[in-house]
């Protein structure tokens, strides 16, 4: 689903987001929780790790691939929760969001690709 996600992305960003890498993990790990401050696993549905596209310079050294992570568990959750909303749609909005990170994107810019709260 959440590369059906990534080729649902507009042409011009299409490109660029299959070089990010895409992990899929149960939950985050606790060191991750940590450095974000939250306790409950559930809370964290997604996260992205890297250096914006906005704030990169071809005089930066690279750290690593950019990354981003889904936490199937906390995805699931929330889905059930919801109890209205399609599984395909959360992820599909997890995974904007993610990449809203990633590309540097404004509330505005997202709204464009992702129609979620409508």
């Amino acid at each position: 689903m959440a590369l059906d996600a990534v080729e649902a992305l507009p042409d011009r960003f299409r490109k660029p987001a299959r070089e990010v890498i895409l992990r899929v993990e149960e939950l985050a790990e606790r060191d991750m929780l940590d450095d974000l401050r939250i306790d409950d696993p559930f809370q964290l549905t997604g996260l992205y790790d890297g250096v914006p596209l906005t704030q990169k310079s071809s005089m930066d050294q690279p750290f690593g691939p950019d990354v981003i992570w889904l936490f199937r568990r906390a995805i699931l959750d929330e889905w059930v929760e919801r109890g209205e909303v399609e599984i395909f749609a959360l992820v599909s909005h997890v995974v904007v969001h993610e990449f809203a990170h990633h590309f540097g994107w404004s509330d505005d810019d997202i709204a464009v690709i992702d129609r979620w709260w409508e």
